[in-house]
């Protein structure tokens, strides 16, 4: 493939951000980040009277886009995370690895671009004190409190990427088995399952509807033109993320919680309950045992009480 002009560089981006929607499967919001970090690199390109052609991506080229990147101010001023710096590289080895791999140009080796090494990621999660708070924290008198009382639970029950949650339809689950499957990453296929009390507050929940709406959670407006939307009435995974804040700020919690932090806390509770770490990764629906392998870092302290409670010397 002959590569000629300053728009190629652009149009291969677009064809790579295609293959990974259409043949890699990744979520939309991880394509759409990847389209964030090439963007940025692209346009860094432009600033710097830098061909936009592939061929001209070289180690040099890469080090002074990684020193850009580090001296780049966030919104509120301050330099960008580390590991968001390490997104960047990551999406641009990924880019060239496709240029290689499918469209057969000698560009850049992704592998000659060191990744630095990233510091231990901080999991935040909830105890059973704060746990209690936010799943308490929705007035259930009203369908929507009803309904956010249902997100909060099954986030928790099921350990649910909020992607996952939102796609949910109402003849999704199962309540007899209180089970359903679930495509995830990857449309990996995995098994998911319900506790009794979120079965319970479920089944609640969906007999309080009074709408044929297929989604399982929906937004309510005032406006009643859009009663007959059908589909456009699925809470998007956003709307979801401000739920879960909201209730983070009414719970008083020392942090704002997101869809993710129950998440966490689904997968620490179930090791500190004595669940080994394969299962929890069949759960999770994790491709690689390794990215289980971080929520041994936040059971630690489980381990230590077990030390104190067992060992003979006290």
């Amino acid at each position: 493939m002959k590569v000629s002009n300053d728009s190629d560089l652009h149009r291969l981006v677009d064809d790579f951000l295609g293959h990974l929607v259409v043949e890699k499967s990744l979520s939309v919001l991880t394509v759409r980040n990847y389209r964030h970090y090439l963007t940025r690199f692209l346009a860094w390109m432009e600033e710097n009277s830098i061909p936009l052609s592939p061929l001209k991506i070289d180690l040099d080229m890469v080090s002074r886009f990684r020193l850009y990147l580090a001296n780049l101010k966030d919104r509120d001023g301050s330099p960008i995370k580390k590991a968001t710096q390490t997104y960047h590289v990551i999406a641009l080895r990924s880019f060239l690895r496709y240029l290689i791999t499918r469209r057969d140009l000698p560009v850049l080796n992704p592998d000659k671009i060191d990744l630095p090494k990233t510091e231990s990621r901080v999991i935040e999660f909830l105890n059973a004190e704060q746990l209690a708070r936010l799943l308490n924290s929705p007035q259930i008198s009203d369908e929507i409190g009803l309904r956010d009382k249902v997100i909060l639970e099954l986030f928790f029950s099921t350990g649910l990427r909020v992607s996952e949650l939102t796609k949910l339809n109402r003849d999704q689950i199962n309540l007899d088995t209180q089970e359903f499957s679930i495509k995830g990453k990857g449309n990996k296929v995995r098994l998911v399952f319900i506790s009794d009390t979120a079965a319970s507050w479920l089944k609640r929940y969906l007999a309080a509807r009074k709408d044929d709406y297929r989604p399982l959670f929906i937004r309510y407006s005032r406006d009643r033109s859009e009663i007959k939307q059908g589909e456009k009435m699925r809470l998007t995974p956003r709307s979801v993320e401000r739920i879960v804040k909201k209730y983070s700020k009414k719970a008083g919690l020392p942090f704002d919680a997101h869809p993710h932090t129950l998440r966490h806390s689904f997968a620490t509770d179930l090791l500190i309950q004595g669940a080994d770490l394969r299962s929890v990764q069949e759960m999770l629906g994790h491709e690689s045992i390794r990215t289980t392998q971080v929520y041994t870092h936040v059971t630690n302290k489980h381990l230590k009480e077990v030390y104190r409670k067992y060992h003979s010397r006290k």
